[in-house]
């Protein structure tokens, strides 16, 4: 491998792009690689653009696609034999591209992605729900999918797996793992060193947003993928969920608090369990009950994503008459 082309989606990012970039090309030399930046623009309007060309980046104005759209006209637009994805707010580490090289060399894997962590400046919430994420790739480990927050593979696999979907709303990261292993390829996570992630969420405001957006693609993945268990097992629960909700809500409609209390603290079970089941986690109860009550608002917000999605579909329905 002599070159590598990454590809990096963005809408007004100029506050992270430009470290993104420098570390991205920083890695790329610490390898020894020829480095092709491609910046797929969304229509930014707040310099991102004259930034990135300023920084030697090849700049594609993209306006109005979606995220898989994006990732795709940059593949397609890049030279490389190996892609890079990475979000525009990633500062990867020196040795990224030199880890790709060592894994390609020894045969470990055909896909290689890296945890990714908040800074120490973010708030609690972003960064409990990222070490949510580490705790979940501790250890190096093949997956079934791996997030294109920062993703590198070869090229022959990204024209296997035929690209991304362009027309997900969210969740197109998830699909294109899953026919990138369905393809036959070997995605690797390794928990070390990691990439930091600059774009944290600032508020409540900006997480419930970004986990509405997150989960508002389930019913169109439901629908392109074979039904399984995997897919099924936590719209079921975001379900569930909101039937205990109004099950409690019954209840004390119907003038029976106690019933109404035991239904509502049932209702943080999943919760509770989702926070508790990696030992990381068990052994940080602070940690644990932070992830609790994220987890515990991350269903409520899956089950009005899935709501929102059954209703647009419903809407698109020709009327029979």
């Amino acid at each position: 491998m002599k070159q590598i082309s990454i590809v990096i989606p963005t809408l007004d990012e100029a506050a992270h792009l430009g470290r993104t970039l420098e570390a991205a090309r920083h890695a790329a030399e610490q390898a020894g690689l020829d480095c092709e930046l491609i910046v797929s623009d969304n229509g930014s309007r707040d310099g991102s653009q004259a930034l990135a060309r300023r920084l030697g980046a090849r700049v594609l104005d993209c306006p109005g696609l979606s995220l898989g759209a994006l990732r795709n006209r940059g593949a397609a637009a890049a030279g490389g034999d190996c892609l890079a994805f990475l979000d525009a707010d990633m500062e990867v580490p020196p040795d990224w591209l030199t880890i790709w090289c060592a894994v390609r060399q020894e045969d470990r894997a055909d896909v290689l992605g890296l945890v990714h962590q908040a800074p120490p400046q973010a708030p609690w919430y972003a960064r409990a729900w990222l070490q949510r994420l580490a705790a979940e790739r501790d250890r190096p480990a093949l997956l079934d999918w791996l997030p294109t927050a920062n993703l590198c593979l070869e090229r022959v696999w990204f024209e296997r797996a035929g690209g991304f979907d362009e027309s997900l709303r969210s969740g197109e990261d998830k699909d294109f793992g899953l026919r990138l292993g369905e393809a036959g390829a070997r995605l690797l996570s390794l928990p070390r060193p990691t990439v930091l992630n600059w774009g944290f969420e600032g508020s409540w405001r900006e997480w419930l947003g970004k986990e509405l957006w997150r989960q508002n693609s389930q019913t169109q993945l439901l629908r392109k993928g074979r039904i399984s268990l995997r897919r099924l097992r936590f719209p079921l629960l975001a379900a569930g969920h909101w039937t205990l909700d109004a099950l409690a809500l019954l209840c004390l409609l119907l003038g029976q608090p106690l019933a109404a209390l035991a239904v509502f603290a049932l209702g943080w079970l999943p919760a509770g369990l989702l926070s508790l089941r990696h030992a990381y986690t068990r052994q940080r109860p602070m940690l644990a009950a932070r992830l609790a009550l994220l987890h515990w608002l991350r269903l409520h917000v899956a089950g009005i994503a899935l709501l929102m999605d059954l209703t647009n579909l419903s809407a698109r329905r020709p009327s029979r008459g």
